[in-house]
């Protein structure tokens, strides 16, 4: 037990590095009165542009693969068996301390980047299904709240499938229902964090977002009701 509250805690440390906030202030801005307001990629990416948007979701990726890194260092002897337990703890934490900072009133971001490093530290092939499922979505809809959404769901889906054909070696069947029950915590944060996005989308008047100048606006003349969108917005 103490292994797992050290590797949350120390995942909510490395989290409370905001760099969607402290890129922005390089910049002469606060992120967070600008856009959406949220202090991750994507709204680094429309505010501050595709640059920005590399760089904050590479910062919030790798602060969450240091302390999965960090705990693996402390508790990888000792708790060898387990250890890819401890890295889902850790980029519980990660998670929690990028969207809830405490010295930025709790207002942080949504934690997929940080999702995207705790999958990296926990297991290739989680991360290769991630990624397919994540980009593989976008390119197709440019929706990032969706797509968020629906790579959590697949992976929760995965773990279970996982978990249930003995993927986890070393984990008891009690250790593979705590890693279910700790995703599908992660899941529902991650859903209760674009409740807003999800309501917009039923709505269908979610914002997308491209990568490309050049592509953003080609899509803008085939979808004027995007374009009507964006204007409102502006």
């Amino acid at each position: 037990m103490l292994a797992r509250v050290a590797a949350v805690l120390i995942g909510y440390v490395f989290g409370l590095f905001q760099t969607a906030f402290f890129y922005g202030k390089l910049k002469g801005i606060d992120i967070r009165e600008h856009g959406s307001g949220n202090s991750g990629t994507t709204n680094a990416l429309r505010v501050l542009g595709r640059k920005a948007g590399l760089i904050v979701f590479l910062g919030d990726c790798l602060k969450c693969i240091f302390a999965a890194l960090l705990v693996r260092a402390i508790f990888g002897q000792s708790h060898e068996e387990i250890i890819k337990l401890l890295c889902l703890y850790t980029g519980a934490g990660t998670i929690l301390g990028h969207n809830y900072p405490f010295y930025m009133n709790f207002k942080g971001g949504k934690g997929i980047a940080a999702t995207a490093g705790m999958m990296i530290a926990f297991d290739p092939w989680f991360t290769l299904v991630g990624v397919i499922t994540f980009f593989g979505l976008f390119f197709i809809t440019h929706l990032v709240s969706l797509c968020s959404v629906v790579t959590y769901l697949v992976l929760f889906l995965m773990m279970i499938i996982c978990g249930q054909c003995g993927y986890f070696d070393g984990f008891t069947q009690a250790n593979v229902i705590e890693a279910y029950i700790l995703f599908l915590l992660l899941t529902a944060l991650a859903i209760w964090k674009h409740r807003e996005n999800i309501v917009r989308l039923i709505k269908g008047t979610e914002r997308k977002t491209y990568l490309s100048k050049k592509n953003k606006e080609k899509n803008l003349e085939k979808d004027p009701e995007e374009l009507q969108v964006k204007t409102s917005e502006n």
